[in-house]
């Protein structure tokens, strides 16, 4: 299944703008198109913008927990931008730990926090 939401490279960095809240069937079909895409391109950095998601339920909060999982053993850093105060206040509420994954402000920061040298 191809998911509806774009994935775009950007020198070595593939960058997804998440516009709308997620279904679990989309969910999971990003995943699978980001992985592939991750795979083909050998991309270093994943960069998931997620300033449009108003709700974020616990199914899509792992969904995004594992992709970044994935992404790291498939050798990228992944970041996590644009995430709303009530988006960051639910996922506190539900427990969800947010293992692996970086986060920043916006896309300037994170592609800033790409740029540095991994640790």
């Amino acid at each position: 299944m191809v998911s509806s939401i774009p994935v775009i490279r950007i020198r070595d960095t593939l960058l997804s703008a998440i516009q709308g809240d997620l279904s679990d069937r989309v969910a999971e079909a990003f995943q699978g198109d980001l992985l592939s895409r991750l795979e083909r391109t050998g991309a270093s950095g994943v960069l998931l913008d997620i300033s449009a998601l108003d709700i974020v339920d616990t199914y899509v909060a792992r969904v995004l927990v594992e992709t970044a999982q994935m992404a790291r053993l498939m050798g990228a850093h992944t970041v996590l931008v644009g995430m709303r105060p009530e988006v960051a206040a639910t996922l506190i509420t539900m427990g969800q730990v947010l293992t692996g994954i970086d986060t920043a402000l916006n896309v300037d920061d994170g592609l800033a926090l790409l740029a540095l040298p991994r640790r």
